[in-house]
């Protein structure tokens, strides 16, 4: 069903939006055409593009609010999360950039301080932005900057985040450093938000005008208003002028309905319109192949069937995730703890120390918010815990915080753990059951965003490494250790080689940290082993295979293919993938190089792409 505009044609319009005075100028009679544009252009590039949907819509009034009072960028607005700033995008001058939204080189998808002077910060993980505001408020403070305003824009989702009630707690504590946290009350983050605080918030929504009775904000130390209603301008910059000018910390509880003004997003409990792909329709359509979430739901459902030890956590993604068969079918035993990773790992160590297996599902860019849970309270106890992260690797057009390129080098850090990564839906299956099956430490495994491929069959194993491919009647050249979905370009790019004559054996180590012994005898009857992964080529799976063959007195070069020690872009993950070197050609290109014969006056110490682990700087491969 198509948003269709209320706008008279008279009053500014979306175009001649190029900077926040001209909101700031607009009369309030023109405010709602106005609005109407922005969801009738939020439908057209949205949809067509791809990006986050429904949050954005919901913000249109509140967002225009923002601006209207406030003057940025000498007053800060500061979103969290930043998938909601799309209107703040259009507001400030980008809306001829939404062609290219989450494109490579295009716009990006959240706050980017390399667009625009009024992006203020543009990391997009939930909670942080109250820490932000907090900060930025001492910094204005303690240089004597008293008339401007911060001011931190959070979800209802996002303050289920340990960080935000950290930050609260000092913003509350300081009645002479004045932040505005405007909270953006829809009652979800991905899902119906859950938990105390949501029961609470729901209190204030039914209450009416709750601004004399004390709450929790209250409580804390802010001065409180509301509930308004996000959706009407005018009550909406009522409200944020009174905070503004009350000098004091103030929480303006507003009240949006995600996806407001289309009624598919409107209705959407599935949450299908959170975030749409290009050229989405109001529901997509079913994909010809799974997807690497929904093998691993699958899988585990039937897991938790036969085995009542097993139970899951999820950090406010039960979908996302793939745990919403396994929630529907066992809801006791499926734990939503909000938007609180590191409580979910601790809560899952309690869970282990109480005689269950627990499933931490969650996406692998947000397991680094739990780094010292996992190291600590897991694995040092030596719990049986197993944490699925999905959208390993690069993920595509979210960009360089929303890549989950940095959990091999974290895990690999941390003692007694075991990561595994599938190649294909099969493997995925067995490694999973692996996993749960081992009882006296904790394991991972990770699986990549988008659809399985089609199943890479092994020729042989040998000592629980598959061999996918062995050149016939070759020497033994090089051998390619694959690492997960990296299989079929590494089983291409074997192939390429083969026709340059040379004889190459192509190994999938299953789990591939620790390093399996039997790799380093492998590699030893070898001219070169390349490791090819899709995490960071520093620190990663392929480092400890280099180590694992140094320990072993193994005189083969082991070099490295992987993600450069940088933030990469936003972009499509195949391109991104190829720029990095990790495609069929670009791994072929560069064993040429490493195996070709140097006149000794020129020849370089290292390949500065592919150079052997034991000399090759710490520099990632320059995007």
């Amino acid at each position: 069903m198509p948003f269709t505009s209320s706008s008279t044609g008279t009053g500014p319009q979306l175009v001649d939006m190029t900077c926040p005075h001209a909101v700031r100028a607009a009369s309030a009679s023109a405010l709602p055409g106005l609005a109407d544009e922005i969801r009738a252009f939020l439908q057209d590039k949205v949809l067509t593009n791809g990006g986050h949907f429904g949050p954005n819509l919901g913000v249109v009034e509140l967002t225009l609010s923002l601006h209207r009072v406030f003057e940025s960028p000498r007053d800060a607005l500061v979103f969290d999360t930043g998938h909601q700033t799309y209107v703040h995008k259009l507001l400030t001058g980008r809306h001829q950039d939404f062609d290219r939204l989450r494109q490579r080189n295009g716009l990006s998808g959240y706050p980017s301080r390399a667009e625009s002077e009024h992006d203020v910060m543009e990391n997009s993980h939930a909670s942080t932005a109250l820490a932000y505001a907090d900060g930025l408020a001492k910094a204005r403070q303690l240089s004597g900057e008293q008339d401007r305003s911060v001011v931190a824009v959070i979800g209802d989702g996002a303050l289920t985040g340990g960080m935000a009630w950290e930050a609260l707690n000092n913003l509350g504590s300081a009645p002479r450093r004045p932040v505005i946290v405007v909270l953006n009350d829809n009652g979800r983050s991905y899902a119906p938000t859950t938990g105390a605080l949501s029961v609470h918030l729901s209190r204030l929504r039914h209450a009416g005008r709750a601004e004399t009775s004390p709450n929790l904000f209250t409580s804390l130390g802010f001065a409180y208003l509301g509930p308004v209603d996000g959706h009407d301008i005018a009550r909406t910059e009522a409200a944020l002028r009174q905070a503004r000018d009350m000098r004091c910390p103030v929480v303006v509880h507003v009240l949006t309905r995600k996806g407001k003004g289309y009624a598919p997003a409107e209705e959407d409990e599935a949450d299908c319109l959170h975030a749409v792909g290009p050229a989405s329709t109001a529901k997509p359509s079913a994909p010809t192949t799974p997807s690497w979430t929904s093998v691993f739901g699958a899988e585990l459902t039937e897991l938790a069937a036969a085995r009542s030890d097993i139970v899951a956590i999820t950090a406010s993604m039960l979908r996302p995730t793939g745990l919403h068969p396994m929630a529907t079918r066992f809801p006791e035993r499926v734990f939503d703890v909000g938007i609180a990773e590191q409580h979910a790992v601790t809560s899952a160590a309690g869970l282990a120390l109480g005689g269950y297996h627990p499933i931490v599902a969650i996406y692998a860019t947000f397991l680094n918010r739990a780094f010292d849970q996992v190291l600590m309270d897991v694995a040092l106890h030596r719990l049986p815990v197993t944490f699925v992260l999905d959208r390993a690797g690069i993920t595509g057009p979210d960009g360089p915080s929303h890549h989950g390129m940095w959990d091999l080098s974290m895990l690999s850090a941390v003692p007694g753990l075991r990561v595994a990564a599938p190649r294909d839906g099969i493997r995925l299956r067995e490694l999973l059951r692996e996993a749960v099956d081992i009882r006296h430490g904790p394991t991972a495994l990770r699986m990549p965003k988008g659809h399985v491929g089609a199943p890479v069959d092994a020729q042989a194993s040998m000592d629980g490494l598959d061999i996918l491919h062995r050149s016939s009647h070759r020497g033994l050249d090089c051998l390619l250790v694959s690492v997960g979905p990296l299989a079929e370009p590494v089983l291409r790019a074997a192939r390429e080689l083969e026709r340059e004559g040379l004889g190459i054996t192509v190994v999938d180590p299953r789990w591939v940290l620790p390093a399996p012994p039997a790799l380093a005898s492998l590699a030893a009857r070898h001219r070169l082993t390349v490791t090819i992964e899709d995490g960071l080529r520093i620190g990663g799976a392929g480092s400890a295979i280099a180590q694992s063959c140094r320990d072993a007195g193994i005189q083969t070069p082991v070099a490295n293919l992987g993600l450069p020690h940088a933030f990469v872009p936003h972009g499509p993950r195949s391109d991104l993938l190829a720029h990095a070197g990790l495609d069929a050609g670009g791994i072929a290109r560069a064993v040429l190089e490493a195996l070709r014969p140097q006149p000794a006056a020129t020849a370089p110490l290292h390949d500065p792409r592919l150079a052997p682990e034991s000399v090759r700087p710490e520099a990632g491969r320059a995007q």
